[in-house]
Formats: structure tokens, C-alpha cells, sequence
């Protein structure tokens, strides 16, 4: 997730977006780019034409002609059908807590802008443009994190989409937070007024629990990575047996998540079948080494089907109600419901977490000079004389074990904590973005974990380089290169010192995949 630079621009047209198309725009690594092809804006404009036939013969449209959800049996009179939609941005302006990142926020102006593209939602070819220039401008909505139970959508937080569209709330600009209004003025932009079913059409989605759940798949795919590296660094400074990642050993048990860790681990310690065990070594490591390829494969093969239901979620119409273009059918449904997204995060913080306690483990394994094979207490690098007042990473192992639990104690899936809300209308939600938001928390958790267990691997590996029972011209380049980065961030621990800072410094570079 490092921000560089392509000329390839992704459409906004007929075919699908994914993931990484999503994300690269959210980052600025590539430009977004609304497609003018004839077919493709007749197909726009032939949604809101049929909804506007069906406005003039007085035909009954929830949200338009009506009010919405509960309030869904009050008349609507045509004369306030484009204040409605105002005012349906303005009383969800509601949202509370923390505000997403301003990558984030962007990823869910792309993500919107994919979900209104096919006609289904009868909005103007005019307000997809709008959203394209706030992107291309880098006028990008400040969204709240709270308020959303993920069905009917993100209605409150993706109020504030619609709200910047009409000239209302607050924007990221230029490294600031500005006032929206003062802003366009400032840059000679007219607000665009969004019409009946308008409003509706942005606000009755699933862009920004989708948003989260693309980033938090695109860290958990380096959770996987780095994990298989720091156990191939953990064997090497452990002096354990290379053995344990025999391919033979996944071919009789072939999850293929497994057999691709276990091939990674195996490369990056320069296995081969002629190995042999040193005598007097330990023939078993413990689980947590032996068994990584078993845990982080778990994690592997959840990515491959979370994989599409984020990107099936991206391409969906999910507002309500949908305007068939071809013959101006109103199709009143349930397309803002979040169950996917909710799932798979559900699903995706338990694999995580799970990930957490293992990098938690392998930090026990470390400093415990009685699981350690031979290196000192708590890792610490201070001569012999002063030795007794100086501890390493024995605070630092506390640390991770405190991230773990926290990862650990977030795994309750906030799915089956449906609410019946909004008169018992919303009787049944999916709390996908408490979902998607609670799966970042436990990544940021685990990365935390892996940060801490990374520095005392290179902490171990420069012991067993001083005492000269390791060579580092004889380790794989793959674990040299992230033993140099880290080397770059944060130096051997000889004397005690806060090792905070050292930690941030790495936890970013895991985060955007630099690590």
C-alpha cells in the first residue's frame, strides 16, 4: 500500500473494479477516471429518465413519492420530493466517534461511485461526474466512524458524502479539514443539488463498511507474509529444526494456504531435503514454530474467499429501490444489506487475532531463556558487569502479551449483536461496519504484536552473530532484507532504553506493506 505513482488510471465504466483498484486510488497510487463511452452514460441516464417518467404519472416510489423506512406510508408530495432529499441528508448528519483516515473516505467515493454506475439507481450521469471531480480534486468527505448498524446501509456516514455534494459539512483538503461551503466558493465549485432518490441512491449502501473491509484485506494479505518471514528469522535465531517445513509434510495434509506458507518458511531458511538435525539439537520446536504454516494458512485460505465477497460488494448495486432502465420496473428490495462484508470481517478478525496470540507466543519463546536455546534472559545485550540492572525486552514481551489479549477480547463477531432499530422496521441489521471496524482494530493489535516480536528476532540474531554461532552471509536474502530494514529503524538494545518510538516507526512500515 505505498504510495507510487502509475500512469494507469482505473474506469469507472462496464467492467469491474477489485480490490487493489480500489485501494491504489484511495492512496493515490493511480488516478480514477469516469468512462464517456456513448452506451455507458445512455445507461445512466435512462435509469433517471424512467425514474422521472414514473414521478410525472404520479406512480408510488418509496423514497420519492414516500417517506423512508418506518415512515415509508407517508406521502410524499412531488413538490418537496428534491427538499426530501435534502433533508434526508441533513437528519442522519448524526454520526459520532473518531473519523476514518482520508484514504479510507476516498476509497468509499470510489466504492460509490462503482455501486451507481449502472442505471439501477436513477440517479444523473451529472452527480457521478460530481463524485469524480471530488476525487480528482481531492475534495474527500470527513466521514465519522459510528452510527451505523449496516442495514440500511451506512446511511449516517455516507449522509456525509451526499451532504459535501450539496455544499454542506466538512472536507479533507490539502492536508486540512475545511468547511465544504467556504471551500467551493474558494475554488469557484457550485454545490450540486442532489434530486428525489438522489440522496437515497448514496446513502442506502455498503461503500464504507466495504471501504474498511479493502484495507483490512490488503493488511491482513502482509500479516500472512510477514508471519511466514519472522518464523523463518525465529528458526534461523533459535537454532531450531529446518525439518518442521518439509513440503512433504502439507502434500499429506494440502490446505493450500498451509503448503504456501510452509513453502515460503522453507525458501527464506534455505531448506532442503538433504538437511539433517545437528546432534544434540531439540528434534521438536514447539508449536508455536512448528505449527505456523497450520495457523497462518488458516489465514491464507480465509483471504481466498473473502477475497470476493469484498470485490462482489464493490460491483453491486446495493441502494434501494432499484429502477430497472429498460422498462422502468421499481424493484423494492433489501441490496443495502451488509451480511457479506459482516462476515467476512467477523470471520477475518478471528483468523487475525489467532495470528496475534502466535507472534505473542513466539515472543515467550524468545526472551524465556529456558525455551530460548541458549541465549540470555529477555534478549538483553548489556556487558557482564552491569548486566543485573539492565532487562532487554522484558517489558516489551508484557507489551505483546497485552496487544494479544486485546486482539483476542475483539473477536466476539458483532453480527449476531443485530439490533431491531428505526421503529422495528430495521428489525434485522448486519453490523458490517462495526464489523469491518472492529477487524482494523484487531489488525492494528496484531501489528503491534508483530512489530515487538520482529525487533526481538533481530535482537536474537545479532546475539548468535556477537557469540559467533551465526554467520549472516549463510542466511536467505528474503531474511537479511527485512533484518536490514528493521536494522535501519531501530539499532541492538545494549543498554536499556524506551524502544516506543522504534516500534511506531516499524508498525507503519508493516501497515503499508514497506516491511
Amino acid at each position: 500500500m505505498t504510495n507510487q505513482k502509475t500512469n494507469q488510471n482505473v474506469i469507472i465504466g462496464k467492467n469491474s473494479i477489485t480490490i487493489d483498484d480500489v485501494i491504489n486510488v484511495a492512496i493515490k497510487n493511480k488516478s480514477l477516471e469516469l468512462s464517456y463511452e456513448d452506451d455507458f452514460v445512455k445507461r445512466i441516464r435512462a435509469g433517471r429518465e424512467a425514474l422521472d417518467a414514473l414521478q410525472a404519472k404520479g406512480e408510488v416510489v418509496y423514497g420519492v413519492s414516500t417517506g423512508v423506512g418506518d415512515s415509508c406510508v407517508r406521502e410524499v408530495e412531488s413538490v418537496h420530493a428534491d427538499l426530501f432529499a435534502t433533508n434526508l441528508m441533513r437528519f442522519h448528519g448524526c454520526g459520532l466517534g473518531d473519523y476514518f483516515d482520508v484514504a479510507t473516505c476516498r476509497a468509499v467515493l470510489v466504492i460509490r461511485l462503482e455501486s451507481l454506475k449502472t442505471g439501477f439507481s436513477a440517479v444523473r450521469f451529472e452527480l457521478l461526474e460530481m463524485l469524480a471531480m471530488l476525487l480528482e480534486r481531492d475534495i474527500i468527505p470527513r466521514i465519522p466512524k459510528e452510527g451505523s448498524v449496516g442495514a440500511s446501509g451506512d446511511l449516517t456516514p455516507l449522509s456525509y458524502v451526499a451532504a459535501v455534494i450539496m455544499g454542506e459539512r466538512d472536507v479533507y483538503y490539502k492536508g486540512n479539514v475545511r468547511v465544504v461551503n467556504e471551500l467551493f466558493e474558494e475554488l469557484n465549485i457550485k454545490p450540486f443539488m442532489l434530486k428525489a432518490k438522489e440522496a437515497l441512491a448514496i446513502m442506502n449502501g455498503t461503500a464504507v463498511m466495504t471501504a474498511v473491509a479493502c484495507f483490512a484485506y490488503k493488511r491482513a494479505e502482509n500479516i500472512v507474509r510477514l508471519g511466514a518471514s519472522l518464523t523463518a528469522m525465529l528458526t534461523e535465531a533459535l537454532k531450531l529444526n529446518k525439518g518442521h517445513f518439509d513440503e512433504r509434510i502439507f502434500l499429506q495434509k494440502p490446505h493450500p494456504g498451509q503448503l504456501e506458507v510452509g513453502k515460503q518458511i522453507a525458501r527464506e531458511i534455505g531448506y532442503t531435503k538433504d538437511y539433517r538435525l545437528e546432534k544434540g539439537e531439540r528434534i521438536q520446536a514447539t508449536y508455536a514454530i512448528r505449527c505456523v504454516p497450520h495457523i497462518l494458512g488458516v489465514l491464507a485460505d480465509a483471504l481466498k474467499w473473502i477475497k470476493p465477497f469484498i470485490e462482489t460488494e464493490i460491483n453491486s448495486v446495493n441502494d434501494n429501490p432499484l429502477i430497472d432502465p429498460d422498462n422502468g420496473d421499481v424493484l423494492h428490495g433489501g441490496n443495502f444489506y451488509g451480511g457479506h462484508i459482516s462476515f467476512a470481517m467477523d470471520s477475518l478478525k478471528n483468523a487475525i487475532a489467532n495470528c496475534a496470540d502466535l507472534f505473542d507466543r513466539q515472543m515467550a519463546l524468545l526472551v524465556n531463556e529456558r525455551s530460548n536455546n541458549g541465549l540470555v534472559s529477555n534478549l538483553s545485550g548489556a556487558p557482564a558487569e552491569v548486566a543485573s540492572v539492565h532487562h532487554g525486552f522484558k517489558a516489551v514481551h508484557i507489551a505483546t502479551s497485552a496487544f494479544a489479549a486485546e486482539a483476542l477480547k475483539n473477536t466476539m463477531p458483532a453480527s449476531v449483536f443485530s439490533r431491531s432499530t428505526e421503529s422495528h422496521n430495521q428489525d434485522k441489521v448486519s453490523m458490517g461496519t462495526i464489523s469491518a471496524r472492529d477487524a482494523v482494530r484487531v489488525l492494528e493489535l496484531t501489528e503491534q504484536t508483530l512489530a515487538a516480536t520482529f525487533l526481538g528476532a533481530v535482537q536474537a540474531l545479532d546475539l548468535r552473530e556477537k557469540s559467533g554461532e551465526i554467520d549472516f552471509n549463510n542466511l536467505q536474502p528474503e531474511v537479511l532484507e527485512i533484518y536490514k530494514k528493521i536494522r535501519k529503524i531501530s539499532k541492538f538494545v545494549e543498554m536499556d532504553r524506551p524502544l516506543d518510538q522504534e516500534l511506531r516507526s516499524l508498525i507503519e512500515i508493516i501497515k503499508t506493506g514497506e516491511l
